[in-house]
């Protein structure tokens, strides 16, 4: 969004406020979730400083109006924008109150912004707060849903509902949607996968999430994600990730990124050392091994059920009773 002396900042103010409404009304039960299609982004704006497009940070004073106000404990913000959100990282890196999750392409720093290293993880009270799963290698190959869905089911999921929020704000850019050039992003997730993330986080929260609508340059690829999460926020079927993504492994350079984050967050975040063993498995692998997991629990858990204790006698029980037959058959003589 280019600076337009007649109406930019009356359109920033419009945004940022309609994205607060939102959140509010989600928040206090008014309605049940919700999808900000607004302009301009806000995600890069600093507390000082509009940056990339954006001007007013909305996504962060919505937090801070959720804490403010109705005094909630626990916001989690997730931005799967192709960019990293260096505005809303510098505005929550020392507040344990808001989770900041970023997926983003890095290359090392080498992308726009350049900020969003695994190893920036908060400060002070925040710190382990702040987690980047900072995507690198440039586009060899260009990530698609294989290896976003690696990230959700290996740190994203377990470290969300270890921390339990009350409300979830999604930095919705679409930017890392197929049909973006190189410079723009590059890469190649399918509104599909857009729906399939929106999905899995309408288990948290008691489905209290609110999409804000960040980056993204190209129109059918901003429409057709769109179309999916409203599909996902209403609890419409959504279209299903094309078979050969989910029988699809997640490609090495992403998966030594997500093990360079689970190594650096694991002392902050212990939960996600359980699910290390999975980056290697394509989402059809992972969901059989799961399925196996609680298959195995279930039966062993039947399998204590089926002799309760009161039926387990002890040897002297035994005993007692190989003294007591003989008695039994003289009263009867």
């Amino acid at each position: 969004t280019t600076w337009n002396d007649l109406h930019t900042a009356s359109a920033a103010r419009m945004a940022a406020g309609c994205v607060v409404e939102l959140a509010m009304k989600v928040a206090t039960d008014e309605i049940e979730n919700g999808f900000a299609i607004v302009r301009p982004p806000g995600h890069h704006a600093e507390h000082q400083q509009a940056m990339g497009y954006c001007f007013f940070n909305s996504v962060a004073i919505a937090a801070k109006q959720l804490r403010e106000k109705l005094k909630l404990e626990k916001i989690l913000i997730l931005d799967w924008d192709v960019h990293h959100g260096n505005g809303l990282q510098q505005i929550f890196y020392d507040d344990p109150h808001v989770l900041y999750i970023s997926l983003h392409r890095h290359d090392d720093g080498n992308f726009f912004p350049g900020t969003g290293a695994t190893e920036e993880v908060g400060t002070d009270d925040g710190i382990g707060f702040n987690i980047n799963i900072a995507w690198s290698n440039g586009l060899n190959p260009p990530l698609g849903d294989a290896e976003y869905m690696a990230a959700f089911r290996s740190l994203i999921i377990p470290i969300v509902r270890d921390f339990d929020p009350e409300v979830i704000l999604v930095a919705s850019g679409f930017d890392a949607a197929c049909g973006h050039p190189a410079p723009l992003g590059g890469y190649r997730v399918t509104p599909a996968c857009f729906g399939y993330m929106t999905q899995q986080l309408m288990h948290f929260a008691k489905g209290k999430v609110v999409l804000v609508l960040e980056g993204g340059y190209d129109l059918p690829a901003i429409c057709d994600s769109s179309q999916e999460v409203v599909k996902a926020l209403l609890g419409e079927e959504c279209t299903p990730i094309k078979e050969e993504e989910m029988q699809r492994k997640a490609c090495q350079s992403a998966i030594d990124v997500l093990q360079k984050t689970i190594a650096v967050q694991a002392t902050h975040w212990p939960c996600i050392k359980r699910w290390a063993h999975t980056l290697g498995y394509s989402a059809l692998e992972a969901q059989q091994k799961e399925r196996e997991e609680v298959e195995t629990v279930t039966a062993l858990a039947s399998l204590s059920m089926a002799v309760p204790h009161g039926h387990i006698q002890s040897p002297e029980s035994k005993e007692n009773e190989e003294v007591e037959e003989p008695m039994e058959e003289d009263q009867e003589k």
